[in-house]
């Protein structure tokens, strides 16, 4: 029974989301995103090459998206770039998750003083400019992909826990689970077997839109020139190139610029049109 209804409810939510004209838009701009990541090694050629005879060509045939100051093709480091994009926004985001279910987890199943604490230090944590907080941890550590990974999914977990405590305050007292904590059920099975299966739907939203804010900030971090190193492609460090260049090669700034546009608005349009799917209040 437990099978058939969870498949009931997976074909519903398909159906919902499937009559949301943005939030399929949304799902195609995400699918060509990972689509440009795949393919990106099989059809393009290494985007460090330098070639001095290519410098700052506009749009062509032979480059679609025209060259930078070193004279490497734009298309091909905006493909690699995309990998890049794709690989901040899901490691951020599960760093950020995990950290997030935790502690929302222990705050809303036990409540009281543990509960107390874990907000007042989440409640500080929100207290803190979040752009600045990771600028001034980057400060301390080396501008590597993996430490701003990291440290974007350090400093953006208090968002999922206040879902999660709040789902569990709410699922807590329900007749499953004082079914099963009467047969027994150790507090370690009653959080991780009954009661955070059924808390993830909204963490799911908050992922979605999560991944659009890591890839954002990675790219206002490698602007800065304090996030993703070149010769290493990002988007964000593609638009320094373009800066420098505005009034002469203005293919630098508009193509990264316009990509991270839409990436970021097709996962904040996939991301609304999950929360309608999973949230029937919301349905007309």
């Amino acid at each position: 029974m437990a099978t058939q209804r969870s498949v009931f409810i997976r074909d519903v939510v398909w159906q919902r989301l499937r009559h949301n004209r943005m939030a399929m838009v949304g799902g195609a701009i995400v699918l060509c995103m990972f689509l440009m990541a795949a393919v990106a090694s099989f059809i393009c050629a290494d985007p460090s090459v330098i070639d001095v005879g290519q410098q700052l060509l506009p749009p062509s045939w032979e480059h679609p998206l025209g060259t930078d100051d070193l004279g490497r093709g734009v298309l091909v480091r905006m493909l690699y770039g995309a990998r890049i994009s794709l690989l901040v926004g899901f490691v951020a985001v599960g760093v950020s998750s995990l950290i997030g279910i935790l502690f929302g987890s222990l705050a809303g199943y036990y409540g009281g003083w543990i509960d107390a604490l874990i907000m007042r230090f989440v409640d500080i944590m929100l207290c803190f400019p979040t752009f600045f907080l990771i600028l001034a941890v980057i400060a301390f550590l080396d501008p590597s992909i993996w430490n701003i990974m990291i440290v974007i999914g350090l400093t953006s977990w208090m968002g999922v826990a206040r879902l999660i405590r709040a789902e569990f305050l709410s699922l807590r007292q329900r007749d499953f689970v004082l079914a099963a904590q009467a047969l027994g059920a150790s507090d370690l099975r009653l959080i991780f077997r009954h009661i955070l299966p059924n808390a993830l739907s909204p963490v799911l939203v908050s992922a979605t839109l999560g991944i659009a804010g890591a890839i954002l900030t990675e790219s206002a971090l490698s602007f800065l020139g304090i996030g993703v190193q070149p010769p290493t492609p990002s988007w964000g460090n593609m638009l320094i190139t373009g800066k420098q260049t505005l009034g002469s090669a203005w293919w630098l700034s508009v193509f990264p610029g316009v990509a991270i546009l839409i990436t970021v608005l097709g996962y904040n349009l996939l991301g609304e049109g999950i929360r309608d799917a999973l949230d029937p209040r919301l349905k007309e």
